[in-house]
């Protein structure tokens, strides 16, 4: 088994759908996808990150507030997740919650040769 990183981009679900309801069934979801995963053996960890955070660019080492792009391009959560290849990490994402409203899931490989 591989390991893969998942990062969550977008997938806020619209203002007009957001009752105390709506929002208990939809994290249901994640709860229901999250437990599948783990029962399968993919799930490894996972978190909700913080809307904001800093920046540390360049040589020069600046220190800036960020992350300074649009919500729904924001790094949301991660996850990291056992698969045996890109293919099956991929095929396993698509159960995602977050894609019922129109988030992005970056997958990538974890390299165990550095970089």
């Amino acid at each position: 088994m591989e390991k893969f990183l998942y990062l969550f981009r977008g997938g806020d679900m619209p203002e007009s759908k957001r009752s105390p309801e709506a929002m208990q069934a939809h994290m249901q979801e994640w709860m229901t996808w999250m437990g599948g995963l783990m029962a399968k053996g993919n799930n490894v960890e996972g978190e909700p990150l913080h809307s904001t955070g800093m920046q540390v660019n360049g040589s020069g080492k600046m220190v800036i507030d960020g992350p300074f792009m649009e919500g729904k391009e924001m790094v949301g959560g991660y996850l990291l997740v056992d698969a045996k290849d890109m293919a099956e990490a991929v095929e396993i994402s698509k159960g995602c919650p977050i894609l019922e409203f129109d988030g992005k899931i970056e997958i990538r490989a974890i390299s165990r040769t550095g970089m």
